[in-house]
């Protein structure tokens, strides 16, 4: 039972909480006004009926005296035939009487109507005596007066004794019916009021229901719309048939959604298409970049980036970038990091060496990002730039310039030193001297003049000077290189052998260029090469077609018998001024042939390769592509250098 109780209270609870502040307010009116009209009703309907009650009152001891007087006498003469006769015709003429009774002093009933003693006797064999109230005064001289409620109404009962000369002879007790006019307007005004009761509460129902259809809904429908509006649901339609005011209402709210759904749609195609813009700018860009919060946690980043700090499997976006970056990075940025979050500074810059993922130098630089306003900070952009080739190139540059001056100060300060021991002492000198001082100054002369013609076509391949290729007869070019060398090959005592396939395709390719590889590599394996040993230069056409190009290429290979390089030394024996005779013999040289090789080599788009064995000889060998029938002249952009240099 409490359960039942429980769950319908909170039913009501629930259902009462559903309606709005005004709904409620109407409702408390409502039952206000029908209580103060059913109390002002009943409060009507209960002076009427006191009013009847006490007409009745009056009415009923008038008639009771009236009565009482005119069959006092007659009751004192115990001619209780008149006094039947006369109660008789008194009832049958007044509808108003309910009943009459005569007690004698000693309260037994001897007559009434509709009952008397003979009837009461014969048929029902009952002795009968009046009930008279507890407050009655017996012998008094004024009748009493009672009421009491009957299934037929309110029933006025009349107490008036008989005396007759001072005496009491009894009782007599007479009913009255209520006032049938007064009755029936008391039901009417009861019943009106119930109805006028019941009408109010139908009219405010009926009146809430159709508020609830035609206002309340509708309002609410807007409200759950403007909200999911708020929200940034433009989407949200709200579909009643209404007309008026609210159905206008509900029409500029939709096409309000309208609106705000295409600009917001067109609005996000904007920022996708310049998202997308702005992603693809960040990501082609050549320098790193990393924008952050001011919490440090990475938004975006660029895929140059995370190459440079090795994020490539990693998952950074949405995390603290302090936690990533490598230790040489953190240990440098991080307090200037926060201070620019706090707005201390608006940027920095540094320049840092790492080892992780790889040895790098690179260069970062930190920029607050600002509101529109500029009065906030929105963020950080973090830029990376990688300037270890820049680094190497200035080192290489250094190195060049400090290599360059020691090879061109030796041979000047042999010719300043000779000429000037000729110059002060030239007449104490015999022949022979002045013949092997002037030696001396035309050999270091010559040895300058190689330097520099060497310093120059370095300079001119790596300027980006434009070559033409052509059709190039490799046995042309290989016979011509020849000539050049075999009388020095000769005065060696090494022997120069050429072993040409007949008949090779021409090779795309610049003559010059290539006849001055040949030289550097033939005067290399001549200058390497002891008495008695043998320089071949081969060429043939291989049987197998690299890279799916068209015709097979063409190898040359030069060989010698030479000294041959170490294995520790090959993987610098093509830089700038790198010489192995430092090391092995004091042959000088200028350190460059190697390297202009190996720039010529890579303008023809092909790779120079070697294998050597100390003590037993030195093979170099590079493929070139054949000559096709009315090629495009081609022009190659100057292919950068490897910046490392051997110091002497």
């Amino acid at each position: 039972m409490l359960a039942l109780l429980k769950t319908i209270r909170d039913a009501i609870a629930s259902w009462w909480s559903e309606f709005t502040l005004q709904t409620k307010l109407l409702a408390v009116a409502t039952m206000v006004v029908s209580l103060v009209m059913s109390g002002l009703t009943f409060w009507a309907v209960n002076t009427i009926q006191q009013d009847a009650r006490m007409n009745d009152t009056r009415f009923g001891r008038d008639l009771g005296l009236l009565l009482a007087a005119n069959v006092a006498p007659l009751v004192a003469d115990n001619n209780l035939t008149e006094v039947a006769q006369f109660s008789q015709r008194f009832y049958s003429s007044t509808s108003s009487v309910r009943y009459m009774l005569y007690a004698d002093e000693s309260g037994e009933i001897f007559f009434g109507i509709p009952f008397w003693e003979a009837e009461v006797e014969n048929s029902l064999t009952i002795k009968r005596r009046i009930q008279l109230p507890e407050d009655y005064p017996g012998d008094g001289e004024k009748p009493m007066v009672r009421q009491h409620t009957t299934p037929d109404g309110i029933v006025t009962d009349v107490f008036i004794p008989l005396i007759v000369n001072k005496k009491y002879l009894g009782v007599l007790a007479i009913g009255i019916n209520p006032n049938q006019t007064a009755v029936i307007s008391t039901n009417f005004t009861r019943d009106v009021t119930i109805a006028v009761f019941i009408t109010i509460w139908v009219m405010v129902i009926l009146a809430g229901v159709i508020n609830a259809l035609t206002i309340t809904k509708p309002i609410k429908e807007l409200l759950v719309g403007v909200k999911q509006i708020s929200t940034g649901n433009f989407k949200q339609r709200i579909d009643l048939p209404l007309g008026g005011e609210l159905g206008e209402l509900i029409l500029s709210f939709n096409e309000m959604g309208e609106r705000l759904e295409r600009y917001e749609e067109q609005n996000i195609e904007e920022l996708t298409a310049e998202k997308a813009k702005l992603e693809t700018l960040v990501s082609t860009i050549a320098d790193g970049a990393v924008l952050i919060d001011n919490n440090m946690q990475v938004i975006l980043v660029n895929p140059t980036a995370q190459r440079i700090f090795g994020w490539e499997a990693a998952e950074v976006v949405g995390r603290n970038v302090l936690h990533h970056l490598p230790p040489a990075v953190q240990m440098e940025i991080t307090r200037p990091l926060y201070e620019m979050a706090a707005g201390e500074c608006e940027s920095a810059e540094f320049r840092i060496f790492i080892n992780q993922p790889t040895h790098r130098t690179v260069r970062i630089l930190l920029t607050t990002v600002l509101n529109l306003q500029r009065e906030s900070i929105k963020g950080i952009a973090i830029t990376i730039q990688d300037i270890t080739r820049e680094v190497e190139l200035n080192e290489a540059k250094s190195q060049f310039i400090s290599n360059v001056s020691h090879e061109l100060r030796t041979p000047l300060f042999n010719i300043k030193t000779y000429i000037e021991t000729l110059h002060d002492y030239g007449e104490d000198l015999g022949v022979n001297e002045r013949k092997e001082f002037l030696q001396t100054v035309n050999h270091e002369t010559d040895r300058l003049t190689r330097l520099v013609n060497d310093v120059l076509d370095l300079s001119k391949l790596e300027s980006g000077r434009n070559y033409s290729f052509d059709g190039v007869d490799l046995a042309q070019a290989i016979e011509q290189t020849l000539r050049t060398y075999q009388l020095n090959a000769k005065d060696k005592c090494v022997e120069l052998i050429q072993e040409v396939a007949p008949n090779l395709p021409l090779v795309l390719g610049n003559y010059d260029l290539l006849v001055q590889v040949f030289g550097n590599l033939i005067g290399n394996a001549l200058k390497f090469t002891k008495a008695g040993g043998k320089v071949v230069i081969r060429a043939y056409q291989l049987d197998f077609k690299p890279n799916h190009t068209q015709s097979c290429p063409v190898r040359i290979e030069i060989s010698d018998t030479g000294i041959g390089i170490a294995t520790e030394d090959q993987h610098s024996i093509f830089e700038r001024f790198f010489r192995v005779e430092n090391r092995v013999h004091t042959l000088e040289g200028t350190g460059l042939g190697l390297s202009i090789v190996r720039n010529i080599i890579d303008r023809h788009r092909s790779k120079v390769h070697l294998v050597s064995e100390v003590g037993i000889g030195t093979t170099f060998w590079f493929d070139l592509g054949v000559f096709e029938e009315e090629p495009q002249p081609i022009q190659l952009e100057p292919i950068a250098e490897t910046p490392k240099i051997t110091t002497l």
